[in-house]
């Protein structure tokens, strides 16, 4: 039976309290004290002679109760422990102050090849074939942060160490071991894409549903993705919206702008590096975003950017998944699918040599085309008032709403800059403003600003709908006398033909005029 006695707490009362079971010759097999709580493990006390017991205890100065136990808090703590890191799918260690192991989990046991009473007592930089590396861990005061890259069993994992605490000095620590993959997750789920799958993709114009359908069909297909469209227009998005579709959803989705970095870290950033490799790199190496999202997808974005030295490389790893870290001899292998992105025509560099044709044949084996919003417009409005909405929240400030005659600005607007720049113009004049409505003016659009400058006041309407019908019939039938052709109208305003060609048939112009 185990037993719980709470006590008020002076000098020797422990010992009295041992005594009473010694006299009765019980064995004691385990005692924690933990004032005003002493724990008692006697195997041989039953319940007809606890009565006794208890009487007897209750003799002692300062003992208050005693009371049955199923299980001594020590142990129940040092069995939860053991499932928890039981539990845990990364190595463990925990390393004392002199850097050798104490405890290790079942997760570094199956990766070191030894059991975990085999690997209590050894020293940890051993274990890694790095004796030093037990001095660094000790030098440092247990803290390492992820990155420190480790080879344990041939298997490469960054090392983060917590240090444990006595006194205000390390007492040792534990050491986590994360493989390049699972260091990926972390790095994928710090992304804020918020944004979700491709119902979180607006729009309801016929170009965009075209685009979800071609879009979820392709995401199903576990093959090279090439995603083209002018800048602004949400590749990105849609690139993530088809790992969020594909089976290695749960898998990392890790991106890297060709654009953004220069050729010498792009090459380090996709492929990492080995040890040593160059001055100032990290001890150990470092692993590149193909290792980290191993299992899962690397978006390529603005690959029309990639030097001719990088193409070369990543057409060997498209061709059968191997590739060399820089500075590095051994070859890896990951499985990664690749999606890419351009805003530039693929087709001319190609033909003008500054993009070789057989990587993008290899990157070009499934493709689609993101509409620009001007070929969308039926959108535009929808997007605006999302945009309205969010910027409001992010500004803390009360909703508002477009007026006519900026709904009007926005529709007439050509969006150079896509979605893109209409998500800017809205959170600027949403910034700028305090008013309850958004006007032309707002906007700060050239053709907001030509709406505004000529003074015309839209007619008072009975609702929504009908001053925004009312408008788009005044505009078409101003334009239609001077471009008289749903094509060279909509080539005026800078959006679709199918969408004049409706608008046109909807208010009857030319005949209804």
């Amino acid at each position: 039976m185990r037993i719980d006695v709470l006590f008020a707490d002076r000098v020797g009362i422990a010992h009295e309290i041992l005594a009473v079971l010694a006299k009765r010759r019980l064995n004691v097999v385990a005692v924690e004290v933990d004032p005003p709580h002493i724990h008692i493990d006697a195997p041989e006390l039953d319940v007809p002679s606890f009565g006794q017991l208890d009487a007897a205890l209750r003799t002692v100065l300062g003992v208050e109760s005693v009371t049955p136990i199923d299980i001594l808090p020590g142990t129940r703590r040092r069995l939860h422990l053991d499932a928890l890191l039981a539990a845990l799918p990364d190595p463990v260690l925990a390393v004392d102050r002199a850097g050798r192991i104490v405890v290790a989990n079942a997760a570094a046991a199956t990766v070191a090849g030894r059991s975990e009473a085999a690997l209590t007592g050894a020293d940890f930089g051993r274990l890694f074939g790095d004796p030093e590396l037990s001095d660094l861990l000790v030098d440092n005061g247990f803290r390492l942060n992820t990155g420190q890259e480790v080879t344990l069993n041939g298997q490469p994992f960054l090392l983060d160490a917590t240090p444990i605490v006595e006194d205000g000095r390390p007492a040792g620590g534990v050491v986590t071991l994360f493989a390049p993959s699972r260091l990926g997750e972390r790095l994928n789920a710090l992304q804020n894409f918020d944004e979700g799958g491709f119902d979180r993709i607006l729009g309801d114009s016929a170009p965009v549903r075209s685009l979800k359908a071609r879009a979820a069909r392709v995401a199903a297909v576990d093959a090279p993705l090439l995603i083209l469209g002018e800048t602004g227009t949400g590749k990105e998005l849609i690139a993530h919206a088809c790992h969020r579709a594909s089976p290695r959803r749960d898998k990392p989705f890790l991106a890297l702008n060709c654009a953004a970095v220069p050729e010498s870290l792009a090459e380090s950033e996709l492929f990492g590096y080995a040890p040593g490799s160059f001055t100032g790199a990290q001890r150990g190496g470092k692993p590149g975003l193909l290792e980290l999202a191993h299992g899962g997808t690397v978006f390529l974005d603005e690959i029309g950017e990639m030097s001719p030295y990088l193409q070369a490389k990543l057409l060997r790893f498209l061709n059968d998944g191997r590739f060399r870290r820089v500075g590095g001899d051994r070859e890896q292998t990951v499985d990664v699918r690749v999606v890419s992105a351009t805003h530039r025509d693929l087709d001319a560099m190609v033909a003008g040599h500054s993009f070789r044709e057989d990587l993008f044949y290899r990157l070009n084996v499934l493709s689609l085309q993101v509409p620009a919003l001007r070929e969308r417009g039926d959108d535009i409005l929808l997007l605006a008032r999302h945009f309205i909405a969010r910027a409001c929240a992010q500004a803390r400030r009360p909703p508002c709403r477009l007026t006519v005659a900026a709904s009007a600005a926005l529709l007439a607007n050509p969006w150079p800059g896509n979605v893109r720049q209409l998500e800017n113009v809205i959170f600027r004049a949403v910034t700028m403003s305090d008013g309850a409505y958004l006007d032309a003016a707002d906007l700060e659009l050239a053709g907001a600003r030509m709406e505004a400058e000529s003074g015309a006041e839209p007619a008072e309407a009975a609702s929504w709908d009908d001053a925004l019908a009312a408008f788009e019939r005044g505009l078409l039938r101003r334009l239609y006398p001077r471009h008289p052709s749903s094509r060279k109208l909509a080539a005026r305003l800078h959006t679709s033909h199918t969408m004049i060609a409706n608008k046109l048939r909807k208010y009857g112009i030319p005949d209804g005029t």
